[in-house]
């Protein structure tokens, strides 16, 4: 009889969550085990913690995945740590106890606003706003297909140097988290090089379309740093959707109504240039490093198709198709077709990234834009 009493509980629970999300952030602590209905609580918050060794989550414990399926799985396997860390993406941080947990929880705090209605805190530093960024010269490799740190611009950019990441683990091609630019909360998204060439996967997709939407809801301002030579190609991809789901990333910085300043620092290419915050969806500022290469797609494709039959009748075929390769490089792999077009405001000197990204947030400060009237918006779920 208390069984449905219970049920009840939790669903009045779950209710409150749904009502206060996007009103207050609402962060989650597994400490210990959570399963069955009780996990869905947890889901609909903003941010989930795990502790190591002692965090479980999963909806159906290993002995009843063994009575269904005749797996046999443990807990740790099943919902531990690990698995929601990096498969499937429920947790965000994890901890190595309870006491670690707890710290990073008020880390994250000290990055947001109390609610919907109030401006992030401010932390003073003494951190120069003028500090110049000469590291970030000589980050990007001249080699277009070497891979580098996107991690290491972040955190060259960052008041005092400090990055707060969300998910590493999880959908490591595109990075997120918090920094600090002259003591304001920046949300980031980054591609990452270093992980399948930056490209945006299905996983990737919707870990950053979460994240900006949480940004937006409270008044954190975006910084998106691209390096995206596109979409990830594959049956499995298609197969799951990378259409449905890579729309939803577009749809978030579409909805985003917070300053925007996007900074591109290497490749941008196709629709996975205008989906990173491009100036087309409402991108405030759009930077570029003199290293940006936009263009539909990059010279090997552009120039097998565009040239195939040139190519085919060449005596030489290689050193012909190198030849248009160089041709289109020099043409469109660089920023400045883009900017004549308007569609980037500047190319910067990395040197001064750090001072144009606070200038820009400083001159978007008060910026104010409103989306059309509705009861809700039908995000591609």
């Amino acid at each position: 009889q208390e069984g449905v009493r219970s049920l009840a509980g939790y669903a009045e629970i779950f209710l409150r969550n749904s009502m206060a999300s996007g009103v207050i952030p609402q962060i989650s602590a597994i400490m210990g085990p959570c399963a069955g209905g009780a996990v869905y609580s947890p889901a609909l918050t903003d941010f989930i913690l795990m502790v190591k060794n002692s965090g479980y989550m999963f909806i159906t414990g290993p002995d009843v995945v063994k009575s269904v399926t005749q797996e046999e799985v443990s807990k740790d396997d099943l919902g531990g740590v690990g698995v929601h860390m990096t498969k499937s993406g429920v947790a965000h941080l994890s901890a190595e106890n309870d006491i670690e947990c707890i710290n990073y929880i008020r880390e994250l705090i000290s990055y947001l606003p109390g609610n919907n209605m109030e401006e992030p805190p401010f932390v003073a530093t003494s951190d120069s706003p003028t500090r110049l960024t000469p590291e970030l010269s000589t980050l990007i490799p001249t080699n277009p297909n070497q891979p580098y740190n996107i991690k290491e611009m972040i955190e060259a950019v960052a008041d005092d140097n400090s990055f707060f990441e969300l998910q590493a683990e999880f959908a490591a091609n595109i990075v997120t988290g918090y920094i600090r630019l002259n003591g304001k909360t920046v949300g980031v998204v980054a591609n990452q090089p270093l992980v399948l060439a930056g490209t945006l996967d299905i996983n990737a997709s919707i870990k950053a379309a979460r994240f900006v939407r949480f940004c937006d809801a409270f008044n954190i301002p975006l910084l998106t740093l691209v390096d995206v030579p596109g979409f990830l190609p594959g049956v499995d991809q298609e197969y799951g959707g990378i259409i449905r789901n890579g729309a939803k990333l577009l749809y978030a910085y579409c909805e985003a109504t917070v300053p925007k300043v996007t900074v591109i620092t290497r490749k941008a290419y196709g629709g996975a240039y205008d989906v990173m915050s491009s100036k087309h969806i409402r991108g405030d500022v759009n930077l570029a490093f003199p290293t940006a290469e936009i263009a539909v797609m990059g010279p090997d494709g552009a120039v097998n198709i565009l040239f195939r039959k040139e190519i085919e009748k060449s005596q030489t075929p290689d050193e012909k198709r190198k030849e248009l390769q160089d041709d289109y490089r020099e043409k469109f792999a660089n920023p400045y077709r883009a900017a004549e077009l308007g569609y980037v405001d500047e190319v910067i000197d990395p040197a001064v990234t750090r001072l144009r990204l606070i200038r820009s947030f400083e001159m978007l400060a008060n910026k104010r834009q409103s989306n059309p009237p509705r009861k809700h918006s039908n995000l591609p779920l």
